[in-house]
Parts: structure tokens; sequence; C-alpha cells
């Protein structure tokens, strides 16, 4: 408390409730390739009706990315999904000319030069903003809604003056707008409507009767899934009054109807450069928290990122495949294939690698898709952090089950599991009558040590990151024995609690005048030195049968073989 210079009371509080914060494990994250949606943005989906819905369905260049994402929320319901997109990609323009905007913030700075592409672009970049067009209609031209049989879609009364512009003494301002799937590539219904706005204004400041922004081209940006407004319409001198305030200005009418047809969109060339572009935005643990980072197709150029990634935030794992060369339709070469790419990966606790591609449904597309396994072993160790948690191994019959496999690959026998394993690449394998398993939890750290366990590297992430958030609220406190003894008391009750779920068999929490010597203290350093006994998964039985003659009691041979 500060010194007081009269008599008084002062009164303070001080805060000694502060425990170690529970964090999150279960959170995917993948960048790549998609046919809609914004570029360079993280997005959560929490699962695959949205992925669709904001991503676009899968095609013929984009399915193993799509799917990977697909198959990662049949386990989860918390993926960050970056869309990155190809060389060349373009949002589809009114005048037939692309242009890309991305995202919303590309979209506030390229909105001056828009003008040049007609009144609308498509919300995304890709070929299938080409399927779009918008119909403008005003009080002028309502009738001509019937020759077109869109009249259904907007009530028999005729936009003219709202009540927000009629009380600044403005008129004619009202308008429709309808967003129409010409080509049928988003619902499949060539002429389908997907969007209406009915009664939005022409006047810029125009609000509507809860006091929102009534002005048509604000509306589109803020409401609309497929445009975006760019211009105004070319009329006559008159059209100049659209986008002015409403105090005592008449609005111009449309001449005709205005059906402005968007094209010019392309998805753009796409290549492993664009997927590590989109894995940039997971780089900083400060930024974006993620657990599980899926690699989909990656090659080892998005490999080399993946690892990149995972070694400098030191929070998450990144889950790869073999490439699918390597394992589809290569009978006899895929263990040797598999382990030379491997090889020619780098070492790292944070990495895990798996064995296989698997034949699934593609509903979509009414086909069937290979589709790397990362995707379901990332999935397998959320579903584990929901049944168990994260110190608990994803492999084997128990957790490491996974879906959606019409056929693996290639289905390793055992000499094959043993090359695989030596090298760090967890086996998936197809049982009969036991389904399609996980049936190794190693991480790709080649030298031996607990940390080629993913469940150990799983459980060192939760308590490094779990107690580094408590520790911060240490920062800037004297080290003294009551701040030591504040930091013991926080973490022990926290390590104990994991040792109960049986996350680790042992520890010890050293923070005293042994490890905060007089010159730690002088550098203002603090140390808390944490001994912590991982708990081991069983990758190895051992059952001895042992035949004994009748006469023999056990108590002679137990425990001889």
């Amino acid at each position: 408390m500060a010194f007081q210079l009269s008599p008084g009371v002062n009164v303070s509080e001080i805060d000694l409730t502060t425990v170690v914060p529970a964090v999150a494990t279960s959170t995917g994250a993948i960048a790549g390739n998609f046919a809609w949606g914004p570029v360079n943005e993280i997005v959560t989906i929490s699962d695959e009706v949205r992925l669709a819905d904001t991503f676009g369905k899968p095609n013929e260049d984009n399915y193993e990315h799509w799917f990977s994402a697909s198959n990662f929320l049949s386990y989860s319901n918390n993926l960050k999904v970056v869309r990155a997109a190809g060389s060349g990609a373009l949002n589809a323009g009114s005048n037939s000319t692309g242009v890309l905007v991305g995202n919303d913030d590309e979209y506030s700075s390229a909105t001056l030069t828009l003008v040049t592409h007609g009144e609308w672009i498509a919300r995304f970049p890709g070929e299938l903003g080409n399927s779009l067009s918008v119909e403008m209609v005003d009080s002028n031209t309502i009738t001509t809604l019937a020759n077109s049989g869109l009249d259904k879609f907007v009530p028999s009364a005729a936009p003219g003056t709202s009540t927000w512009v009629n009380a600044q003494g403005g008129s004619d301002d009202e308008l429709h707008v309808i967003v129409i799937d010409a080509q049928g590539k988003f619902t499949g219904v060539a002429g389908q409507v997907l969007e209406t706005f009915l009664y939005v204004s022409k006047a810029s400041d125009a609000k509507d009767d809860y006091g929102n922004t009534n002005y048509y081209a604000q509306v589109i940006n803020n409401r609309s899934k497929y445009i975006r407004w760019a211009a105004h319409t070319d009329l006559t001198t008159a059209a100049e009054s659209w986008g002015n305030t409403a105090a005592n200005v008449t609005f111009a009418n449309l001449t005709s109807n205005v059906t402005s047809i968007l094209n010019g969109g392309a998805d753009g060339t796409y290549s492993s450069g664009n997927t590590v572009t989109g894995l940039g935005l997971f780089a900083s643990a400060e930024a974006v928290d993620v657990s599980l980072l899926i690699g989909g197709p990656a090659d080892s150029t998005v490999v080399s990122e993946l690892h990149d990634i995972v070694e400098s935030r030191k929070d998450c794992l990144a889950f790869i495949s073999p490439e699918k060369a390597d394992v589809v339709n290569n009978a006899g070469s895929e263990a040797t294939d598999a382990i030379a790419y491997r090889d020619g990966l780098t070492s790292s606790s944070f990495l895990v690698m798996d064995s296989n591609w698997k034949y699934q449904y593609d509903k979509y597309n009414d086909k069937y898709r290979w589709i790397p396994c990362n995707a379901d072993v990332a999935g397998a160790c959320a579903r584990t952090d929901q049944q168990r948690d994260p110190w608990y191994s994803p492999g084997g019959l128990n957790r490491g089950i996974l879906k959606n496999v019409i056929k693996l690959a290639w289905n390793p026998n055992q000499a094959d599991r043993d090359n695989l394993y030596q090298k760090g690449i967890n086996p998936i394998v197809s049982f009969a009558g036991e389904g399609t398993v996980l049936f190794g939890d190693k991480t790709m750290l080649s030298k031996p040590s607990a940390f080629d366990r993913i469940n150990v590297r799983r459980l060192f992430i939760v308590l490094e990151k779990a107690i580094s958030r408590a520790a911060r609220y240490s920062m800037f406190e004297f080290n003294d024995q009551f701040t030591r003894a504040q930091f013991v008391n926080l973490v022990e009750p926290f390590l104990r609690d994991v040792q109960g779920r049986r996350g680790i068999t042992d520890f010890r929490v050293v923070c005293d005048e042994s490890n905060n010597t007089g010159q730690v203290i002088d550098r203002n350093e603090f140390v808390g030195d944490i001994y912590i006994k991982p708990a081991r998964s069983i990758n190895f039985i051992q059952l001895n049968f042992v035949a004994v003659r009748t006469g023999v009691s056990f108590n002679e041979v137990v425990g001889q073989f």
C-alpha cells in the first residue's frame, strides 16, 4: 500500500487464487486448396456441413485437402482452416474481367479501384463465382421480374421511398437485389435464387426501422455470402445520385432491369508453395492457439514448413503421411518407398508420420478417392482427448480405430511394421473383424528418448503450456521466498491432478535458494525446475504359456520362466 499522509483506513485486495489453467489440446489446423471462401484468413469450422458451406464442395483439384479437413472433423468439432489460393486466382466480376480480392481486409483496401469491374464481384476468388448473376430492380423496373419468373421471390409491394429517406426529404431510394445461382454450381439447380435483399436503399446514410444501415452496398457487403459491391450501375448523369446522403435527393431510377452476369473468376494454379503461405498464419503461438497441424497431401516442401512451425512453437504436433506414389498402386515397394521418404525428412519429436492412404467415398461427386491418413491420426489424438486425456496413446484397438475407410492403399505385415516402426513411421493396419487401426504411437524423433512417443510429447506440451501461462503471473514480482513458495503451491496441485489421471508416475518441483541464487536474482531471473516421470504406453507384450506336469505345484515353477 502507498504511504498515507494523514489518518485513515486504506482497503486493498490481494488475489492469491491463481491456478494453473486448462489449455486446449484438440484444436486442429490445416491450410490447403479449396474452391470458395476467404483466402489467407483463419476460419474455425465445427463440422462437415459448415466446411462445405464456407469453402465449397470438393472437386478434382482440391479433394485431398478437402477430405483431410472433413476427416478430422469426423473426430472433433474444432478445426481452423486457411484457404491458400493458387497463383492466378481471381474473383469473377460483372464486366467479365476478374480481380483478386481474397478477404475482407483486401476488399477494404481495394474498394476504390473496383469500379472498373462492374457493379459486383464474387465474394471470393475461384471459378465457382462464374455461376453467379445479380438482378437489380426498383419502382421503375419491378414489372420485369414477372418475365424472368423471379417475381415470386419478392413481395407484391414495389420498392419506392423508404420511411427514413422520406423523413430526410428524399425519394425513390428503394431497391431489390437478387443473387442467383445461374449455372447451378452452388445448389445443383440452374437459376436457383440464393439471396434476396429487399427494400435496400440507394442513400449512403439510410437506416432501417431498427437503426441499422440500409444502404444497399453496405447491406450486401455485410450480409451476402456470394457477392461484394464494386460500383453503382452506369445510368445517366442522374445516377450520380446513388450513394449520396438522403437529404432532399430524388434518386435516379433504373431505365431497365439490370442483370449482372459474373465472369472471369479463376481458381489459379495451385502448388505446395501456396500451402506453405497458408501455413504461415499458424506460425505464431501468441497469435493463434492450435494443437494438431494436419499435413494433408504434404510433399517435402510442406513438411519442411510444418517442421519449422512446430519446432518454433513447441506447443503442437504436425501429422504427415507418405506421398501418394509411395503407397498407392505401388505393390511390393510401399515399405521401401515410405521409409525412403521418411529418411529424407528431419528428426523431430513434434512430427508424427503414419504409413498409409485410405480409399473413401466422395458423396458430393459420387466416386471414391484416395486420401492421406494423417488427418485421421490427428483426429484420433483429438478423440483421445475427449475420451481420456492427451497423455494417453492414440494408437491401438481402444482409441486408434480409423473412420470412413473402404480399404487401405496397402496392409503392412509384421515384417513391414517392424521396419516402419524402427524409422518412426506408425503403421496403419486393417485387422479382419476389428477395423482399421493406428498401430503405433511414435513421433519422428530419431534418438532414443521418452519424447519419441506421442503420448509423452503431448503430456509435456500440456504441462509446459499450462504451467507457463500460470507462471506469467509471477512476472515483475519479487524473487523472494514468498513468490517462490507461491509458485510451488501453484504448480504442485496441478501435477498431482495429472498424476491422479495417470499422466505421470511421480514429480518434484524445486524453486528455492538452491536454483534461485543471488546471481540469478541479480539478473532479474526466476527459476523453477520441474522434474517429471512420464507414464509410458505399452508397445510390446510378452505372454509366456508354461506347461507343467500334473503333480507339480505352481508355487514351485512360478517365477522361474
